[in-house]
């Protein structure tokens, strides 16, 4: 349903209801009832208007599961070359390890300035 790609795009995209709400100039309360399928037919004018807000296009916003199945296609052909390439499973887990990592931040939420050798 078009409430459940809009909440899935706007939770992808990090952003609250407010500030969809506010983006697209509509009410909260009925982007909620949108997303919660309580309002099944909303006009393609306010479809427009969040979709812009989100930053997609409104084929898009109608139309996302053809691009999971897009992105998931892609996700198997790097996985298939990288096998093409040697990698192992041991490898793609040490890889994965590593950015998780990578990503946290230091204790104290201070960066270091220097770097480590592994």
């Amino acid at each position: 349903m078009v409430g459940e790609r809009i909440k899935s795009i706007r939770e992808k995209k990090g952003m609250t209801i407010n500030e969809l709400a506010q983006k697209a100039e509509i009410s909260k309360s009925y982007i909620s009832s949108i997303e919660r399928d309580i309002q099944k037919n909303p006009s393609i004018n306010v479809l427009e208007r969040i979709a812009a807000a989100l930053e997609v296009s409104l084929d898009k916003l109608l139309d996302q599961p053809d691009l999971e199945v897009t992105l998931e296609e892609d996700w198997i052909s790097l996985l298939k070359e990288a096998i093409e390439q040697g990698l192992t499973k041991e490898e793609f887990i040490h890889f994965t390890m590593l950015m998780e990592m990578k990503r946290r931040k230091p204790l104290g939420g201070r960066e270091k300035n220097h770097k480590k050798t592994i």
